[in-house]
């Protein structure tokens, strides 16, 4: 049986949208027959390097639309303080996509009109009158649109900028009845007196007293119209662009409310009746002291030694201004009592240490050499035992030495088998 065949009788192959593909077709099925005519050559020749010469340009379109969205945005030289007469930069180089495939179209008082008042990327501006003015930005493919609307305040030419102050002050004295000299920020102390012996976390919080009454309107024709208290400079809660100006608070005089120890940068926006703007801003440390006194710690069982924790938490964030400067704590204990319990290889007077670890449990320092001549700190009885850590703030950073900030433990242990009573301990944050 004859098998069927193709071989030179395969059907020509078309591709009627692209050059190149038509260009390949012919080759691979070959050139006419000459009973096709000596006419039809020379025209297949020159359909040939036509195809050559134009594939890929008039019959070629591989090209497919970019999906990227296509979106408006652009930024102002002057946001605020804007005045009459004043010349403006208008930028749209942040709208995407950035290929140099859009188109722009600016109107600079958009309500109530559509009028383009400039084509470019970029475009100047300056208004005539006061008053407030939406800006948009419409850029364009040629086949999808996208627009910003950005409102300004324009003020007339001669008004004046106001000036923000925000009061300082700070506690008279400290925990310990020292004096504070500071004329600059505002310094606050937690004073957590006599806290219970089953309470053993720094939780407490304070109240801090912010006034803006000392800023001016900048001229004796205007008045401040608004307050605005940002108490995080690092975040931009109302997406504006500016960190530095979010609504937490409002009005001339507030009260910031269970604020916990630590170091803070906030700042005051005032803006007048004409919409002028000014800023300013102020350190806020707010520093802890708490007291446990006349408790007791248990012996050790099983030869077990009996731990006390305390928790506190420590802030060491260089990028928010929240670091702490030193952590102290203070222990202070009977050289002997009634409690010593004979044959167990104790001598007859009582040591208790200290014990400092970071967020993950490692163990950050102790006092474990300190020796019972060297445990006479200042304020020491003379038949107490007082001994005391402090780690500085470098002890909190992040690094192969260091052990970074977070929630640590203070632990008072007891490796002795007789309870031991504790005349008093203190747990001091300073922030300032």
């Amino acid at each position: 049986m004859q098998k069927n065949s193709t071989q030179g009788t395969a059907k020509p192959r078309f591709f009627p949208f692209r050059a190149g593909h038509l260009m390949e077709a012919l080759l691979m099925n070959g050139l006419p027959p000459l009973s096709m005519g000596s006419v039809f050559k020379p025209l297949l020749l020159s359909m040939l390097m036509l195809c050559s010469a134009l594939s890929g340009c008039i019959f070629e379109n591989d090209g497919e639309s970019s999906d990227e969205d296509i979106l408006a945005v652009f930024s102002i030289s002057k946001t605020s303080n804007i005045k009459v007469g004043d010349t403006l930069t208008f930028d749209g180089a942040g709208s995407t996509p950035s290929d140099g495939s859009l188109t722009y179209r600016w109107n600079f008082d958009k309500v109530g009109s559509s009028d383009i008042d400039a084509t470019g990327r970029t475009a100047t501006y300056s208004y005539s009158a006061a008053g407030s003015y939406d800006v948009s930005l419409e850029v364009s493919d040629g086949v999808k649109t996208s627009e910003q609307v950005r409102t300004i305040t324009v003020a007339e030419a001669g008004a004046e900028e106001p000036n923000a102050e925000i009061a300082q002050y700070a506690d008279d004295e400290d925990c310990e009845d020292g004096s504070i000299d500071e004329d600059k920020d505002i310094i606050l102390w937690i004073c957590a007196r006599e806290k219970a012996n089953n309470d053993r976390a720094v939780t407490e919080t304070t109240t801090v007293s912010l006034d803006g009454s000392s800023s001016d309107s900048g001229d004796s024709s205007q008045y401040i119209a608004e307050w605005f208290w940002d108490l995080d400079l690092t975040e931009d809660d109302d997406n504006d662009g500016d960190s530095e100006n979010d609504e937490d608070l409002s009005g001339e005089t507030v009260e910031w409310k269970n604020v916990a120890p630590g170091e803070y940068e906030i700042g005051l926006t005032v803006i007048n009746n004409v919409g002028l703007v000014d800023k300013t801003t102020i350190d806020v440390f707010v520093n802890y002291a708490g007291y446990w006194e006349d408790f007791e710690i248990a012996g050790k069982q099983s030869n077990t030694p009996v731990e006390l924790d305390f928790e506190v938490t420590i802030h060491y964030d260089k990028d928010s201004g929240n670091t702490i400067r030193k952590l102290v704590s203070e222990l202070a204990y009977p050289q002997e009592d009634d409690g010593w319990v004979p044959g167990t290889g104790d001598a007859n007077n009582n040591k208790l240490d200290i014990y400092v670890y970071n967020e993950t449990d490692e163990e950050a320092k102790n006092t474990t050499e300190t020796t019972d001549e060297s445990r006479d700190g200042d304020g020491c009885g003379d038949e107490q035992y007082c001994v005391d850590i402090t780690m500085s703030s470098y002890m909190f950073t992040e690094g192969d030495t260091t052990y970074g900030d977070g929630e640590w433990t203070l632990s008072i242990l007891n490796d002795r088998a007789n309870t031991i009573q504790v005349d008093r301990y203190v747990i001091r944050l300073y922030y300032s």
